[in-house]
């Protein structure tokens, strides 16, 4: 039996703060009078469903708290939080009044966890944090979660430096943004430099210029690292960036204008030049942020659309008075619920790794609103508002993101058409028996057997699925070096058998053979595509064709996978090419047929994948150090030989006695380095 105190999880890297969130003793009392199964969830002897949800209601407190439900083999399926655990789980016990969603999620719990918190705002916070960490198949995940880039000026270095950060803000600094995209950073960094003439090198190089770079010569930083400004002169310059980057534009730019009128009174005409181009610059970095409203200085935007099945969340970021930018997020979420759910469980999960502004602006009233406000005040550390704004500016703000998530939304839907169609059309011109939902494409990539790699790309309804391509390093030591026969055969083997396995240690998803679908159907991957191939391409003829049969034969999986050969045209002319199929002559398709191309296309990303990871392969062995081949060696005892003997190749031809010598190098250890080079000579 597991401690119950084991599995809060909330000593993990990823949790919230431990003075946002903690675990009460009574929820320990709790943990410890129910019966802890091997997995670490509850259990009530072997219940389910509802009964095992009336069994556990009947021990839980009155408390706010999270909760999470488990399905059969351990899989997250909810997390949800309430004010009252009693009264939220005894909800789902009511035999009617459930959505098919919530009626199927009920059915499917075999398990379910509890935490209760000192508040329902920690709870939120617990619970944002635990839907993106753990994204249960029934809530609504935030599915595109990349950081924010931000502008960072140093703060731990006499000459503070401008850089583009993202990730924890673990260096000391100040911190501008959050900017939609990494390339408005970029643009934002260059307009700066030539306003500020601020450093962009790293502090190593600032401590090793003996002259000027090429940044001075060409006026965009003013070379403190040569002394060619004072330290005290540079801070003035950094204080300005500061100031302009949090609000005060205008002021500054009243400055450097009153000071250019200034210098040109006194005839210094290039003094006076300086200052008109460090104004250019800025009235540069200002008309490309779009629309800056005025008295809004600190606001995150957000709209939301939902059709087709489908929602789009429009966000649009004001820091200092500016627009930095816009991001459209397509959410995972059951078409059955209601835009205010969506967007109030959505802005829980995005503010969960970041601070919020002073200012949300919304075009809905959401869920548990004063609820999220006082979450993401307490996360901010200073009060947050949210606010739905009924008319004047703010409300053109609203509607302008309104209109962005609708176009975006319009044109994902379009995209997601235009793919169903081609893949309808791929099933009628290959005669398969459904629309294949994940198709897979293989290809090779070498210079004369060296550095030979494998690719896979796949590809769904949605388009491509880069998050699944997986990259194969050829391995076989008896391949003939060139051979792309056997080396497709290493990687389809690799990839199946693997498949096999995993297929094979995956519990048998219940109520799949009263259905009569097949198991791979049921087993998804992370991206919500099948584990399964319904159709794989490889780049090849009838040659590689029979090549990969006779594997899947092997496999014993030759009637579960469809498989076609894309072969190259008379002359490799695109447009010419020749498909390869089991059951029938090879054939061509109409130069202007549209599956042509979404076939093309997938044969040219798999390429280009496939050469990619070859480059990277071969630029990776090009600077290999051969100490890196024996057995032992390490980061520290390579260090070690390189300080002492300079080369690898001194290395390799140093007597025992030499080796011995170095710090670290046991006998055993030199007597192995000996014989590695002296073996290979």
């Amino acid at each position: 039996m597991n401690d119950p105190a084991d599995i809060d999880d909330l000593e993990d890297e990823d949790a919230p703060e431990a003075d946002a969130i903690a675990v009460t003793a009574s929820s320990a009392e709790l943990l410890a009078s129910i019966e802890w199964d091997d997995a670490g969830g509850a259990a009530a002897s072997g219940l389910t469903g509802v009964d095992l949800i009336v069994a556990l209601a009947k021990r839980l407190p009155n408390r706010p708290g999270v909760y999470r439900m488990f399905g059969k083999d351990g899989e997250v399926l909810y997390v949800g939080k309430a004010r009252s655990l009693k009264k939220r789980v005894v909800s789902y016990t009511r035999l009617g009044g459930h959505t098919q969603r919530i009626a199927r999620m009920i059915r499917d719990t075999r398990q379910m966890e509890f935490v209760t918190t000192r508040t329902e705002t920690e709870a939120l916070l617990l619970e944002a944090n635990l839907i993106k960490r753990l994204r249960p198949r029934f809530n609504v995940l935030m599915r595109d979660d990349k950081s924010f880039p931000y502008i960072l000026v140093s703060e731990d270095h006499e000459a503070p430096a401008i850089m583009k950060h993202r990730g924890a803000r673990s260096r000391k600094g100040s911190y501008f943004g959050p900017f939609a995209s990494a390339g408005a950073v970029g643009r934002t960094i260059n307009s700066l430099q030539r306003a500020f003439l601020l450093r962009t090198c790293t502090d190593s190089v600032y401590e090793t210029r003996t002259r000027p770079c090429l940044l001075h010569q060409i006026k965009r930083c003013s070379a403190p690292c040569t002394g060619e400004i004072s330290i005290d002169d540079y801070r003035e310059l950094v204080g300005e960036a500061k100031a302009f980057l949090s609000g005060r534009s205008s002021q500054i730019k009243s400055g450097m204008a009153t000071a250019m009128q200034a210098a040109s009174q006194d005839l210094d005409f290039e003094r006076a030049a300086i200052y008109r181009d460090r104004l250019a610059a800025l009235s540069h970095v200002q008309a490309h942020q779009g629309i800056n409203p005025a008295g809004i200085e600190e606001a995150d935007v957000f709209a939301i659309h939902q059709e087709g099945g489908l929602t789009c969340i429009q966000v649009f970021f004001f820091r200092t008075g500016q627009n930095w930018g816009n991001r459209a997020y397509f959410p995972k979420a059951d078409p059955s619920l209601e835009p205010e759910a969506v967007l109030g469980a959505f802005l829980a999960q995005f503010y969960d790794d970041k601070p919020a502004p002073r200012l949300v602006l919304l075009p809905i009233a959401v869920e548990d609103e004063p609820l999220l406000a006082d979450a993401l005040s307490v996360r901010a550390e200073r009060r947050v508002k949210i606010e739905v704004p009924a008319r004047g500016l703010k409300k053109e703000l609203v509607d302008h993101a309104s209109s962005n998530a609708r176009e975006a939304l319009g044109r994902r839907l379009a995209e997601t058409s235009s793919q169903a169609r081609l893949l309808k059309g791929v099933q009628e011109t290959f005669g398969l028996a459904r629309t294949p939902r994940r198709i897979e494409v293989y290809d090779n990539s070498h210079i004369m057997g060296t550095a030979a790699v494998g690719a896979m790309i796949v590809a769904g309804p949605e388009g491509f699925v880069k998050n699944q391509y997986r990259k194969f390093n050829i391995k076989g030591v008896d391949i003939t070096p060139g051979d792309d026969f056997a080396m497709m055969q290493e990687m389809l083997t690799r990839r199946f058998a693997r498949l096999l396995k995993e297929e094979a240690e995956a519990p048998m998803p219940e109520g799949a053979a009263e259905d009569g679908d097949d198991i791979e159907d049921d087993i998804v991957s992370e991206a919500g595509l099948p584990a399964w191939p319904d159709l794989i391409l490889i780049d090849g003829g009838k040659g590689q064709v029979s090549a990969v049969r006779t594997i899947l034969e092997e496999l014993g999986i030759a009637d579960r996978v469809t498989m076609i050969g894309v072969a190259k045209g008379v002359d490799r002319d695109a447009g010419r090419e020749r498909f390869v199929t089991a059951d029938r002559e090879p054939f061509s398709l109409p130069p202007r047929d549209p599956v042509l191309y979404f076939l093309q296309r997938l044969r040219d990303e798999a390429h280009r994948f496939a050469i990619g990871t070859h480059r990277a392969r071969r630029k990776k062995e090009l600077v290999k150090n051969p100490l890196d081949e024996v057995e032992g060696i390490g980061p520290s005892r390579k260090r070690a030989l390189l300080h002492h003997f300079g080369t690898a190749k001194a290395v390799s031809r140093a007597g025992l006695s030499d080796l011995l010598a170095v710090d670290g190098i046991s006998a055993a250890m030199a007597k192995s380095i000996y014989d590695h080079f002296h073996e290979q000579g």
